[in-house]
């Protein structure tokens, strides 16, 4: 894996580093079928579970996480190819999480009206 050159990349541009998503399923120790999504390219950013697109938003959400303390702590983040041009901001990323949480406990609807009794 080439790194790219990172002396000035700021965090957004680290969020913006197009790693490979890498989803699959496996057979667990109950017998019973799991999925897990992972971002190779990042050691140990993985989740588990039964419900594909659940677990491909945690395993960004878990993504945005580790980069965002790895540049905190000043720890090298994994840069196997430049990041792209567009994409969300950080601030951008908290609100889309924010109206995403708003929807998934009933306090908005997804075409952006507040819930009935909230």
């Amino acid at each position: 894996m080439s790194e790219t050159p990172t002396e000035e990349l700021t965090l957004d541009d680290y969020l913006r580093v197009p790693y490979r998503l890498l989803v699959e399923s496996f057979e667990g120790p109950d017998g019973d079928w799991h999925r897990r999504a992972s971002y190779p390219e990042l050691p140990g950013c993985f989740v588990e579970g039964d419900e594909v697109v659940r677990i491909i938003d945690e395993v960004d959400a878990l993504r945005v996480r580790m980069i965002t303390r790895m540049v905190a702590d000043g720890e090298r983040v994994p840069v196997p190819r430049p990041p792209l041009r567009s994409g969300p901001t950080v601030r951008e990323q908290r609100r889309l999480e924010f109206a995403r949480y708003l929807v998934e406990t009933g306090r908005l609807s997804e075409d952006g009206q507040p819930e009935q009794g909230s």
